[in-house]
């Protein structure tokens, strides 16, 4: 299909998604000096929605960033891990954060409308582009035509996926959709009127087939969370009405204290959003085309997962840290190959390479993050009494600690131009 040139906008790296993910990437490549543009199919930055723990990997990706210490000084830092039976009404296992013998673990509670306007703002003027969904890719030589929405087309030398979980770049690359996992989650953000007076320490609870959790922000706001699993009529029901929502929520909380029942009571429902879970299988990660050509995904557009290890937006960010790394080392240097070809051929192969670079290095991290997050969702929510006496009696301290274990990840750093 042929294109005449006066319609297309020239873009050397388009990013598709302006969420964490996409954000983050494109901060990542300006630190190495490499400009990009990022495509945003709603009208503004999409700073709604709530709060996620960020885990001392993601804080190791926020620093190569360059913002961690900004954020820092707006979140509390959490000291420790509870997790509770709601079936016993008793607590079943604690995880210290940081000791007198170990300062190991970095976790915070991390507001998601501050970290997305704190990467926007460390882009140049003009870097995302508003109201520009993605309908379709098309081969173009070393290029890669984008065809949005409003009639544009941009024609770009690098094309990095980061829509979400239902991206349109890894439609294009083969990925199939990310399946459901049986579970929902509903989430809330809430503003006491004063300081909260809880202890900086996430909980998480689990009983009768529903987990929940909360996590402090900072000293007057915190975030919580409920995955369950929905009936025919709850999903009909509950995943499109807040006051519904929140019924369920107070319903089915189980056997805690009045002032955390509270914080779910006084959530306003304008805080509150329901969201199907879904997660792409692990073997499709790894054997599936994370890029290719000159385009790729980073993500959940790449490796979306359920909630049960925290570890979505940490692994986007890590992602981002990563695919940069790849990029700036790409267009750094001159291969001895590169003398016998074209200019253009030379900086798509250049390009080329770094995505597989990124895809060798990351595959083998999302899928094992994501194959641990839906194994201990399932043991978390199980409704049989046999797995939840073994859950309860023996096992939480195993499975809190290999929450743990996936945090230790360091990304590496970045090199800054």
């Amino acid at each position: 299909m042929g294109v005449k040139e006066e319609k297309v906008i020239a873009a050397e790296i388009v990013i598709v998604g302006a969420g964490i993910a996409g954000l983050a990437t494109a901060v990542g490549l300006y630190r190495s000096g490499l400009r990009s543009l990022v495509l945003e199919s709603s009208d503004d930055l999409r700073a709604s929605g709530v709060g996620f723990t960020t885990w001392t990997n993601g804080w190791r990706a926020l620093d190569a960033l360059g913002i961690g210490d900004s954020l820092r000084s707006q979140h509390i830092r959490i000291q420790g891990l509870v997790t509770v039976s709601t079936e016993l009404g008793v607590r079943t296992s604690l995880i210290p954060y940081v000791t007198k013998e170990s300062d190991e673990h970095e976790v915070r509670g991390l507001k998601r409308k501050v970290l997305l306007e704190t990467l926007a703002k460390e882009l140049p003027k003009d870097s995302i582009r508003f109201s520009s969904r993605l309908v379709s890719i098309e081969d173009s030589g070393h290029f890669k035509l984008l065809h949005l929405a409003d009639g544009s087309i941009i024609k770009a030398k690098a094309v990095i996926g980061c829509d979400g979980v239902n991206s349109a770049v890894a439609s294009w690359l083969g990925f199939s959709k990310p399946a459901f996992a049986g579970r929902s989650a509903i989430r809330g953000y809430h503003v006491f009127e004063g300081a909260h007076g809880f202890e900086p320490t996430s909980m998480l609870f689990s009983g009768h087939g529903v987990r929940y959790g909360f996590v402090p922000l900072d000293d007057s706001s915190n975030y919580w969370f409920v995955a369950f699993r929905p009936s025919a009529k709850e999903h009909n029901e509950v995943e499109e009405n807040p006051v519904k929502m929140k019924e369920f929520v107070l319903n089915n909380l189980g056997k805690v204290p009045d002032e955390i029942r509270n914080v779910f009571a006084s959530t306003r429902e304008d805080d509150i959003i329901c969201s199907p879970l879904r997660y792409r299988h692990p073997l499709e990660i790894l054997f599936g085309n994370v890029s290719k050509d000159n385009v790729c995904v980073v993500g959940d557009a790449f490796h979306p997962m359920t909630p049960d290890l925290g570890q979505g937006a940490c692994s986007a960010l890590e992602d981002a840290v990563v695919l940069a790394r790849c990029l700036g080392e790409a267009y750094s240097g001159r291969s001895e190959a590169d003398k016998q070809r074209t200019a253009e051929e030379a900086e798509y192969e250049r390009i080329r390479m770094a995505f597989k670079k990124y895809a060798k290095e990351r595959k083998w991290r999302g899928a094992d993050l994501v194959a641990t997050a839906h194994f201990l969702g399932t043991i978390h929510q199980s409704n049989n009494k046999a797995i939840g006496f073994i859950r309860d009696r023996i096992l939480a301290p195993f499975l809190a600690a290999a929450l743990i274990k996936k945090t230790r990840f360091d990304c590496g750093q970045l090199k800054t131009v």
